[in-house]
């Protein structure tokens, strides 16, 4: 079994099963990997940190700061290929799926952008506990590898399921894990933006529109699911991904969601572009709260950047350009004009005329336009399965232009 090159940071909590840990570390050592030991304060009773240092070859992290020098979490969690909390207690488990962050161990989870793999350990009453599966279930929503438990003695003398995995079987599934074949976008950058943009007209009022994101989001995580590196530029909203191996750059205005996609798209092979963005927005923003004086207010508005179009111009013959046409009358032949004036590969048509199709629902009805390609009409999807199936059509539209 080969992870040479592999760069891995293991976690370890609190639990009987730490005593396996140096085994772990030496059989991955010996597999080709570099590995680095985070130790929470309670794993310290259960394993020797120096011991760790010395089959690790590397010191044992168990503080932020260690003297004087600060042990920095956020270089930690870029510098992994795989993150490996094993063995994982019910309560580290907890603080995981929450987000909860008071030690070391957990500021490098939630800094991370690598895989996380979760090996846990516990008795077989706190394991089949109702609190405990919650938190496991969270954290494969949350697209987090759980190493299934063993079964067999545990620490309280009983007999069943709980037992962190054998140090050879964790092996064996991280080697497992690297050999996978290859996905669709393996080694391809993709750009995605989703969500409405807000058009300040004074400090508390906007311009704006309806969008949640929820679609962009989708198509950022389907993305990421066929092995692309997403970017997602995400206007206002309270709707997120939630996988950390998705870099998020928030924005609120039209001009700035131009700006972050002019920066980022020339390194880019994929740009979605699902954003509902604003059309125009005033020519001034008021610096203080407008009251309500006059009968009638007038705003001066402008035109705002096309970053459709102005991606369209710039793309190369490697790029695959993506755009979105909301419409609500002559649906079909706007998001043809939309498809030739701005370049795009092609076109995601959905009409706020369908039930079930637009803003704020879970659920879109879409149409594919594209230039050489028959129109591709699908019936009422989750959001989900929809940008699944225009994930499918990118995948499809490259492989066509790679064997051209």
């Amino acid at each position: 079994m080969s992870l040479i090159g592999k760069k891995i940071v293991l976690g370890i909590s609190g639990s009987i099963a730490a005593y396996k840990t140096p085994h772990l570390v030496r059989l991955l050592i010996k597999a080709g990997a570099q590995v680095r030991v985070i130790t929470t304060p309670a794993a310290n009773a259960f394993v020797s940190p120096l011991s760790l240092a010395t089959v690790s070859k590397n010191a044992v992290l168990h503080s932020v700061s260690d003297g004087d020098a600060w042990n920095n979490h956020v270089e930690l969690g870029l510098w992994a290929d795989l993150m490996l909390i094993a063995p994982c207690s019910a309560n580290t488990m907890a603080k995981l799926a929450n987000g909860i962050c008071d030690n070391l161990l957990g500021a490098v989870y939630l800094s991370s952008r690598c895989p996380v793999m979760i090996a846990p350990a516990m008795d077989e009453d706190m394991w089949k506990h109702p609190a405990v599966q919650q938190n496991l279930n969270k954290l494969i929503s949350q697209s987090k590898i759980i190493i299934p438990v063993a079964h067999g003695e545990l620490a309280s003398g009983l007999i069943g399921e709980g037992r962190m995995a054998e140090p050879e079987d964790i092996l064996a599934f991280i080697s497992q894990f690297f050999t996978q074949p290859s996905l669709p976008l393996t080694g391809l950058k993709a750009l995605v933006t989703a969500g409405p943009t807000y058009e300040r007209i004074d400090p508390v009022r906007f311009i704006g529109n309806f969008s949640t994101g929820k679609m962009g989001i989708a198509i950022a995580d389907a993305l990421a699911e066929q092995g692309a590196e997403v970017t997602l530029i995400k206007g206002p909203g309270i709707a997120h991904s939630l996988r950390p191996d998705i870099v998020t750059i928030h924005v609120e205005s039209a001009q700035q969601m131009y700006n972050a996609a002019m920066q980022v798209f020339a390194s880019t092979q994929i740009a979605v572009l699902s954003a509902a963005v604003a059309d125009y927005r005033p020519a001034e923003s008021a610096n203080d709260k407008i009251k309500k004086s006059a009968d009638t207010l007038e705003l001066h508005l402008i035109k705002n950047p096309d970053i459709l179009a102005s991606l369209g111009k710039l793309k190369t013959p490697t790029q695959t350009l993506v755009g979105f046409a909301l419409e609500t009358s002559n649906e079909l032949s706007n998001a043809q004009h939309k498809l030739i004036a701005k370049n795009a590969d092609f076109i995601v048509l959905n009409s706020l005329n369908d039930a079930g199709a637009g803003f704020g629902h879970d659920t879109n009805k879409i149409t594919l336009v594209s230039k050489n390609k028959p129109m591709l009409s699908l019936p009422l999807l989750s959001k989900v399965q929809a940008a699944q199936a225009i994930v499918n059509e990118i995948v499809a539209l490259r492989n066509d232009q790679k064997n051209a």
